[in-house]
Formats: C-alpha cells, structure tokens, sequence
C-alpha cells in the first residue's frame, strides 16, 4: 500500500468557508481518475465547508487583501481560493 494525494482547490463567492463555490480544479494524484479542471458543469460541492464535512482537509486559503478604489469593477483573478487535500491509500 502507498499514500497518494488528491487535491481539490474551490474557489468561493466571499471568505468565508459556507460561501457558494463559483470555480475549481481537482487532480487526483492517485492516477484512479484523469479529470481535468472544466470537465464537469457543477462543482464537485456547494461550499468549501461540505469538502470539510467529506474528509477533505483545508491546506491554504487565500489571505484577504483589500480591493483598491475603483478594482471592485474590474475582472480578475477568482480571489477567494482554497485548497483541500486527502490522503489515500492505493496499490502502487
């Protein structure tokens, strides 16, 4: 048996975990799926705490950074990213 990472990173509506999420990405370091970001039209939860309540583990999450006067009406980067992980057993 071998310890593989699966990586999950949502990208929610506003800082805060309960908040709806609007983009993300998953890599499987597994090798049981070949997914890619885009791959499916609903995300893979509704907030970034129903990853928390599956077992994902929270790693990173985007520190909170002011917007300058006038960027709130510019399109950017998705500013609240958070990272997850699990750890899974494989027969590598």
């Amino acid at each position: 048996m071998a310890i593989r990472q699966k990586v999950l990173i949502l990208y929610l509506s506003a800082s805060t975990l309960d908040a709806r999420v609007i983009g993300w990405s998953s890599f499987d370091g597994t090798g049981a799926t070949e997914t890619m970001a885009g791959d499916t039209d609903e995300p893979p939860y509704e907030t970034g705490l129903a990853a928390l309540r599956d077992g994902w583990r929270l790693i990173q999450m985007s520190p909170l950074i002011p917007h300058n006067a006038g960027d709130e009406f510019t399109t950017s980067y998705l500013k609240y990213e958070f990272m997850f992980e699990q750890l899974v057993e494989t027969d590598a």
